[in-house]
């Protein structure tokens, strides 16, 4: 593969009809709490979904029920055509990434462990392959220099892009990212968003649940606004920008103009 601004090149999986991940139906509770009350739709290869809507209203939930972190209560979930169940959503898994909001690194392992460990304890990769790997996929993210450093050592923004190469060295056909950015304190965003941007601009395919919306419009095909378990809104990422249909999505859009300024969400 060739790398893009330093980004590598995933155009074997490039934007096309081809449906990646299909969800149908999802529901999601915790005893008489219904977190997730029926959510159906489709990603292509290559898409960037991002997911927006208020806290609290499912959207974390959602992205792990697809990776089977946490299991549907009811419905059903695709990838690339096969059913995801409990008897093979490990080894599904190893072709969905996921970039958690906390980063969920290994205190104890170095920037280069962190990114070798699914390799070598999911994928059973000899540690000599798996050393090579990850640190070409640290590259990716600007972290060469990093790559003997511990989590403790690092900036937020350091290690979310050490989660980043974690996922992008199991070499899979969708990443979810769960608000990689909310814990990061303001001037450390920007650089974990150019490593997203330029994924989006290879066609990795992604869901991305974000608050940053100048992202979003930026980089997004389509967004899904949630609300109380439901989507309550999808489309094209622009034409939900300017001309949402929903009373609601345009109330979240306008409380995000005034918290973050209209130039960050117009």
């Amino acid at each position: 593969m060739n790398k893009i601004n330093g980004i590598m090149d995933y155009n074997i999986r490039a934007r096309s009809s081809s449906v990646i991940l299909r969800v149908e139906d999802v529901h999601k509770s915790y005893g008489a709490n219904e977190v997730l009350k029926g959510i159906s739709f489709n990603v292509k290869k290559g898409e960037c979904i991002i997911i927006a809507g208020p806290s609290g209203t499912g959207k974390s939930t959602l992205l792990r029920c697809i990776n089977y972190l946490t299991p549907p209560s009811k419905g059903h979930i695709w990838f690339n055509g096969e059913e995801i169940t409990r008897k093979n959503a490990n080894r599904i898994r190893q072709k969905i990434g996921m970039v958690f909001q906390d980063f969920a690194l290994f205190n104890h392992l170095t920037a280069l462990g962190n990114v070798m460990v699914g390799l070598t304890k999911g994928k059973k990769m000899g540690r000599k392959k798996a050393k090579e790997i990850a640190i070409d996929k640290l590259g990716v993210v600007g972290l060469s220099d990093k790559i003997n450093s511990y989590p403790a050592e690092l900036s937020g923004g350091q290690k979310q892009r050490v989660g980043i190469a974690r996922a992008l060295a199991m070499e899979p056909e969708i990443i979810l990212f769960d608000e990689p950015t909310s814990a990061l304190d303001p001037e450390l965003i920007g650089e974990v968003l150019e490593v997203m941007k330029g994924l989006a601009k290879a066609n990795m395919t992604m869901l991305v649940v974000t608050h940053e919306m100048g992202f979003a419009r930026s980089v997004g095909d389509r967004m899904l606004f949630m609300e109380g378990g439901v989507i309550v809104e999808e489309g094209p990422v622009r034409q939900l920008f300017s001309k949402p249909t929903k009373d609601r999505t345009k109330q979240f859009l306008h409380k995000l103009e005034e918290l973050y300024g209209k130039e960050q969400v117009a």
